[in-house]
């Protein structure tokens, strides 16, 4: 990561919706600092702390809107389950500043099925008190889709 070229936002608690190009069964998340030998102060203060994943099974409409209920969902192709579910929490993490500036956390509960959305919710940084700095994130998994005659693959 190049020091700079980041998504900063104000403050220490910020959320990112990430839209996949196609269904995903996430397994894993993968988010990235830089280093602090990279940094000239030599501290990573602005790199998040404590975070939340959660999927989300309907479109977001407008900017940081997490929609609510049945109504507003399209099931078939965001993944909208049979009881209107809207979101469910995949895990909350910590990233460490004492390990590699790029960290995987495995997705804790075991999701059967397969999400457009994902949400990243930074609770906290290392104390950098004006903002915080994501350089990379990334959603592992499993690729869901459907073959020429309809049927569902994985």
């Amino acid at each position: 990561a190049s020091l700079g070229y980041c998504w900063p936002f104000q403050g220490s608690r910020s959320e990112v919706l990430i839209r996949l190009p196609t269904p995903v069964r996430p397994t894993a998340i993968t988010v990235q600092h830089t280093s602090k030998i990279a940094s000239p102060p030599r501290t990573v203060s602005s790199a998040p702390r404590d975070f939340t994943v959660s999927v989300s099974l309907c479109q977001a409409l407008g900017a940081g809107t997490w929609l609510q209920g049945k109504e507003s969902c399209n099931g078939d192709l965001l993944g909208l389950d049979e009881e209107g579910e809207d979101g469910t929490l995949l895990g909350t993490f910590t990233y460490s500043m004492q390990k590699e500036p790029t960290q995987t956390f495995p997705l804790q509960n075991g999701i059967h099925k397969a999400f457009r959305f994902v949400k990243l919710a930074i609770q906290s940084n290392w104390g950098k008190p004006g903002y915080t700095c994501i350089y990379q994130v990334q959603v592992h998994g499993k690729i869901v889709g459907t073959n020429a005659i309809g049927q569902t693959r994985v």
